[in-house]
């Protein structure tokens, strides 16, 4: 027995080490219910270490150190709890909320009676003071084993000198943890983001010089391919058309906007269109220092505004990687049609889309069926209709659901059949045929071709996101879409990414995580049946039916036999997770 106890092992392990900041201070204060919250979130992180084939070696107090056989599942797990203690933590104030640091270092560490020992703890042990509250920090042994496997962007914090560690650790940071907009100190730059180490770009909404508020759509339509285009570099991060609209028409200062959407790179211009000439003046920028990096201007007919385009992407994605490789240049110049007037169509039905109402789909819904029936071929004015009728039958404006389903499926297809290596169609089509027509193999197959293709679009991942739900991959799921709201984080339609994260929760049973997430879409966008359906059956399934129950009368007063059909209409490949849906509602005395 003894010799078993101090007998020593050497292995090679990914190390997890927390600890809370402030502790003696928040003993001091309370100390009955500061230990009372540790325990809780103890609870918590307890979880999660074992669903990321964790072991818990040490604890003392307020420390916790695991170990893990994969790096991956050691900064995965840091960051899942982060994100669920910065929720559990949001109705606390301030100056009682219990954080931890998390630091997750890669190296050799001795192993006695289940103890981890060593010069590997103490590197992770070191990391971990030096993250933020609620924040997670690598080594860069444990940065290098993750950086291109984790949807995460990280800040290089530098070579640090860490105590008892003779040659200086290099750090790097976790930079898109709810936890950061969480828990900081409101202040005047709360909603700032760190600038990460990969390559994020933002286009600004390019202004329109024509003199002309009608011709507005035709700027904004460059903007919008431009940001498509770009997004095809597998490699680059191009915030979301939806966070870079919101500084239309304002005066912005490029390094406030970088650190506003956490971006290195800006891309900035505007467009003259006049008869049958357009000019477009373009600016890259290192929005950091404010460094231009490239400009060009452009002056063209109209017809040569498909090449203007190529271009463009072209000179952006060359001064941002000098060593890019061809096939990524060709792949973000890949053109959607060459036919001008459908083109034209598509671009006035963008806004009308954006609108988000029922008059606005149906608008845009007229737009594109003109625009394929001029280019039956293009791909993107397909999975644009597509995508508009099914919002149509999602938001409850559908009188014959069986037909619209039918059309939304057959455009779908169609886009995906034009264009079967376009990412943005195969995304609408996985969820129009899982959401709409109950079509899972298929619609998996289209949603892993997108995600391969294009992985660091926000449009692609969030529908992808939901096709993962029902393909019940939940955890798969809620990795594409915290990373779709990290590309799209100044989103006024953000409630659309919170629903499908409350839904992979509630999917989970974890019904406390769906009622804070549905919560804040309902702050957003009130009396959203998506966010009342979920909040509902959480609220039902923790034994608040009281609450259920008055939250379902709200539920069946929006368009709910719509909303019914379409639920029933759903595919889900594991019946116990629509189960657990119905059975919520139900007990809410909601009809299904």
């Amino acid at each position: 027995m003894d010799r078993q106890e101090h007998r020593v092992e050497r292995r090679l392990a990914a190390i997890f080490a927390a600890d809370v900041a402030g502790y003696a201070r928040l003993i001091e204060q309370d100390e009955v219910g500061t230990l009372r919250t540790l325990t809780t979130y103890r609870e918590i992180m307890d979880r999660l270490i074992a669903e990321h084939g964790g072991r818990i070696a040490n604890t003392a107090g307020d420390s916790v150190l695991a170990e893990f056989p994969s790096a991956v599942e050691a900064v995965q797990c840091a960051v899942d709890v982060q994100n669920a203690l910065a929720l559990a933590s949001q109705d606390i104030p301030e100056e009682h909320r219990v954080r931890f640091r998390i630091g997750v270092h890669v190296g050799d560490v001795m192993v006695r009676g289940g103890d981890l020992l060593g010069d590997g703890v103490n590197i992770a042990a070191r990391l971990e003071s030096l993250a933020d509250p609620g924040g997670v920090c690598l080594s860069d042994v444990a940065y290098g084993y993750v950086r291109r496997a984790v949807p995460f962007a990280f800040t290089d914090l530098g070579p640090k000198k860490v105590k008892n560690i003779d040659e200086p650790v290099r750090a790097y940071a976790v930079c898109d943890l709810i936890s950061a907009s969480l828990n900081e100190t409101p202040t005047a730059d709360a909603d700032l983001l760190r600038i990460p180490d990969k390559p994020f770009i933002a286009v600004l909404p390019f202004t329109s010089l024509s003199g002309d508020p009608e011709q507005e759509y035709f700027a904004d339509g460059i903007t919008e391919d431009l940001i498509a285009a770009l997004s095809r570099c597998r490699w680059l991060f191009v915030i979301a058309r939806n966070s870079v609209f919101t500084l239309k028409g304002r005066a912005v200062d490029i390094k406030q906007v970088s650190r506003q959407l956490g971006v290195r790179y800006v891309l900035e211009g505007s467009v003259r269109k006049a008869g049958n000439r357009v000019r477009i003046t373009a600016q890259l920028v290192e929005a950091v220092t404010g460094t231009d990096i490239w400009a060009g201007h452009f002056d063209r007919d109209l017809m040569d505004i498909f090449a203007l385009q190529d271009e463009i992407t072209e000179s952006v994605v060359s001064a941002i990687e000098p060593n890019l490789q061809a096939a990524e240049i060709e792949r973000a110049k890949a053109k959607a049609t060459s036919n001008l007037e459908a083109y034209d169509l598509y671009l006035r039905a963008l806004p009308e889309f954006y609108a988000f109402t029922e008059h606005g789909f149906r608008r845009a819904e007229a737009l594109l069926r003109q625009a394929v029936e001029r280019d039956p071929g293009y791909a993107e004015a397909w999975g644009a209709l597509a995508d508009c009728r099914g919002r149509l039958m999602v938001g409850g404006w559908t009188r014959d659901w069986n037909a619209d389903a039918a059309r939304s499926r057959e455009a779908a297809l169609q886009a995906v059949q034009c264009d079967p290596d376009n990412a943005r169609v195969l995304a609408i089509a996985a969820w129009s045929l899982i959401s709409l027509s109950g079509v899972l193999e298929r619609a998996v197959t289209f949603c892993e071709r997108a995600l391969y293709l294009q992985p660091n679009s926000s449009y692609v991942l969030t529908n992808c996101g939901w096709a993962l739900i029902y393909n019940d991959e939940c955890e798969r799921a809620l990795a594409c879409l915290e990373k779709a709201r990290r590309l799209n984080p100044l989103d006024p339609r953000g409630y659309i990414t919170l629903n499908a994260i409350g839904a992979v929760h509630f999917m989970e049973g974890r019904f406390a995580d769906t009622e804070q997430f549905t919560r804040r879409a309902l702050e957003m966008s009130p009396n959203h049946p998506i966010s009342l359906r979920y909040l509902t059956a959480a609220l039902a399934q923790m034994g608040r039916l009281a609450e259920a129950t008055e939250v379902g009368r709200v539920l069946q007063s929006t368009r709910w036999e719509a909303m019914r059909t379409h639920l029933n209409r759903s595919c889900y490949r594991n019946p116990k997770k629509r189960e657990l849906l119905f059975d919520g509602l139900r007990k809410a005395g909601v009809r299904v």
